[in-house]
């Protein structure tokens, strides 16, 4: 089973790394920091624009983790960005595959946690996508680690 890790925190090994070291304990994965690629936003076109390669790495996974801090209210931005290139992009490279969620940050209201998993979960089934859970905090990802 191949595991890939989105961690789209700008802070590499923060808050959003550690609920995936949590989650995906005792198993082997590949980390994408978001921050280390070009993705430019929905309706530009440059020439070093790297979705294609984030793309090709979520392609060979069998199982994708998305980990967000939560910035203004919802998704970071780069998750964000990421999501919404998917449009009119992505067709049935994703289908089949398991998704989990990672969401977190300083005193989140609980709307807030709502409406960010209300976006990748849609996000999951518009693409064909198996979604497997969301984890807030260590004890729910160790929790939810018993599912992979």
């Amino acid at each position: 089973m191949k595991i890939l890790f989105i961690n789209g925190s700008p802070n590499q090994n923060g808050n959003t790394s550690h609920l995936a070291q949590t989650l995906l304990k005792d198993h082997e994965y590949e980390t994408l920091n978001l921050v280390a690629y070009k993705i430019y936003s929905y309706g530009h076109s440059f020439n070093d624009d790297q979705l294609q390669e984030v793309l090709s790495k979520m392609e060979e996974a069998d199982v994708i983790v998305i980990g967000s801090p939560l910035y203004w209210h919802n998704l970071c931005g780069s998750v964000r960005n990421l999501l919404d290139r998917f449009y009119g992009l992505v067709r049935d490279e994703l289908q089949g595959k398991t998704l989990y969620f990672l969401f977190q940050g300083a005193a989140p209201e609980k709307w807030m946690l709502e409406a960010g998993e209300y976006t990748i979960k849609r996000f999951a089934g518009l693409y064909g996508m198996k979604y497997a859970g969301m984890a807030t905090n260590l004890k729910e990802a160790s929790k939810l680690s018993s599912t992979l």
